[in-house]
């Protein structure tokens, strides 16, 4: 018993003769390696003007402090709004980028998320065509520009969005520094354009591209504008093995082959646009 009364005495001992700040430190880097590596998305509605004076209405996904970090802007399919991006800006900024999911005129809802620019834009009486909406990517790419990022700056369409991603760019190369096309084609033609409005812009582009769309797409319409591109080893294009799917929802996990989408898009950003407090996901 005396035994245990000497080991006893000399744990707590040496137990009291360790400094209180070390002790303190055991849960410290697990903590600061958690909230390093998954960064967590806060979301926020912002209002803003396009070119023409609408207001304009989009998610701002914010993960990163930092306006060095690589942002990108957001744009929807026909007929859709920012609700397209509910799971996928999220991940984006777990990637290490910082977001806005932007409702351009032209849409309507998804995802339970009206498009609030639409709205606007009809109780103004101000069409809402698909080309009309081009000035609304360019006021937002100006905003982000001008208030949330110093760093490199990507620009993401879906379906008619993709294609004036495209063609956006290649003419104002100076707007951004990176483009990602989910399914873009040359919709224009019944807005007065010609059947290669969006390749006459596309072919413009110097800075690096991801290109993709359904099974379909990329042996069709995205091809023929992948075509029109001289980049080389700047144009990822990715062609599904499966059915794949149609812009941007492509990348909704309800889809089985959507991590086939990820694994091709992931290659790409980390490629181009390296990040710190990044966290990778392949499923």
């Amino acid at each position: 018993m005396i035994r245990n009364l000497v080991r006893l005495f000399l744990l707590t001992t040496l137990i009291l003769s360790v400094p209180a700040g070390l002790l303190a430190q055991d849960s410290r880097p697990t903590s600061r390696a958690t909230s390093t590596k998954s960064a967590k998305a806060t979301k926020s509605t912002i209002h803003f003007r396009s070119l023409d004076g609408l207001e304009l209405t989009a998610d701002l996904y914010l993960g990163h402090a930092n306006k060095s970090a690589p942002f990108i802007l957001l744009c929807h399919q026909a007929g859709w709004s920012r609700g397209e991006y509910l799971e996928i800006a999220p991940r984006l900024v777990q990637m290490g980028f910082n977001c806005l999911a932007l409702d351009q005129r032209s849409g309507n809802a998804v995802n339970g998320v009206t498009n609030a620019s639409t709205v606007a834009a009809k109780k103004k009486k101000l069409p809402t065509g698909y080309l009309d909406a081009r000035q609304d990517i360019v006021g937002a790419l100006k905003l982000v520009r001008k208030r949330y990022a110093k760093g490199k700056l990507l620009l993401w369409g879906s379906s008619y969005s993709s294609a004036l991603v495209l063609e956006i760019v290649g003419r104002q190369p100076d707007l951004a520094d990176g483009v990602l096309s989910f399914a873009p084609g040359e919709y224009f033609g019944r807005f007065g354009k010609t059947d290669h409005y969006v390749r006459d812009g596309a072919k413009k582009l110097k800075l690096p591209v991801f290109l993709t769309g359904s099974k379909g797409e990329t042996v069709g319409q995205v091809k023929q504008i992948a075509d029109s591109m001289k980049l080389g080893k700047k144009l990822h294009f990715f062609k599904p093995k499966t059915s794949g799917n149609h812009g941007s929802r492509a990348l909704w996990k309800k889809f089985s082959d959507s991590k086939d989408y990820w694994a091709a898009l992931t290659k790409f950003l980390d490629e181009y646009f390296p990040r710190k407090n990044a966290t990778s996901r392949r499923s």
